[in-house]
């Protein structure tokens, strides 16, 4: 409750002079056409393209994620027969490294572009979950996902601030609204079919399904289009 309070005051605070009204003066737009955003982000190329892949990055990233930090914990009591108490700070160690990541990273990433630095982290992450998969060690599955989690942790406000620079303004909270709704859904299915599969074939198969979820969501990100550079 603390932090949810904390979380409010610093948002009111931070976004006291953004209202709607500042909004519309800045975009500008005639009724009929404000009806057509949401339209126009789904449907209207070439912006759809951008809305739906940066939909289902989203989607398969959220995925991973809560499938991976909710999940490690069991993994690693019955594959690396690690003690409960071990195994669940490798779960906290998961999360630590999204949390340093997206700090640390986050000052990297502007600079060499988020197109770039999100193709170079993804496989980078990959390498990550192969050696968590095939060395059956537990300090170093625990040093891996940790590792993982570091170069997840940019993944989300990296791929929305790409989203902002390929869609135009007047469609940003109309796409980037949808897309970041429709990427959460990934935190309910991808856990749940996990735990359907593992429920069936053992938690062993969480390995390979996080893998390929990291090769889709690759493959859904270089699609997008090259990220022009601003000139001032």
């Amino acid at each position: 409750i603390g932090f949810a309070a904390l979380e409010v005051a610093t948002s009111v605070w931070a976004f006291w002079g953004q209202t709607g009204e500042v909004f519309r003066l800045a975009h500008p737009r005639t009724t009929d056409q404000k009806g057509n955003r949401m339209k126009e982000a789904l449907f209207t190329m070439p912006s759809a393209r951008v809305t739906w892949l940066c939909a289902l990055f989203l989607l398969g990233y959220v995925g991973i994620e809560v499938a991976l930090g909710g999940w490690i914990t069991t993994f690693m009591l019955r594959e690396r027969d690690g003690g409960a108490f071990a195994s669940g700070m490798t779960a906290t160690g998961f999360w630590l490294g999204i949390t340093v990541g997206r700090l640390i990273l986050g000052f990297v990433t502007p600079r060499i572009g988020e197109k770039l630095s999100i193709s170079i982290y993804l496989p980078i992450a990959t390498g990550l979950e192969l050696l968590f998969w095939l060395v059956p060690q537990f300090y170093v599955s625990a040093v891996a996902v940790a590792l993982q989690g570091f170069f997840l942790g940019p993944l989300f406000p990296a791929a929305v601030v790409a989203t902002t620079k390929l869609l135009p303004r007047h469609l940003h909270v109309s796409g980037i609204g949808f897309a970041a709704a429709f990427g959460g859904s990934g935190a309910a299915i991808f856990p749940f079919v996990t735990g359907v599969v593992a429920q069936a074939k053992g938690v062993q198969v969480l390995q390979p399904i996080i893998l390929a979820l990291l090769v889709v969501i690759w493959l859904f990100w270089i699609s997008l289009p090259r990220i022009e550079k601003k000139r001032d």
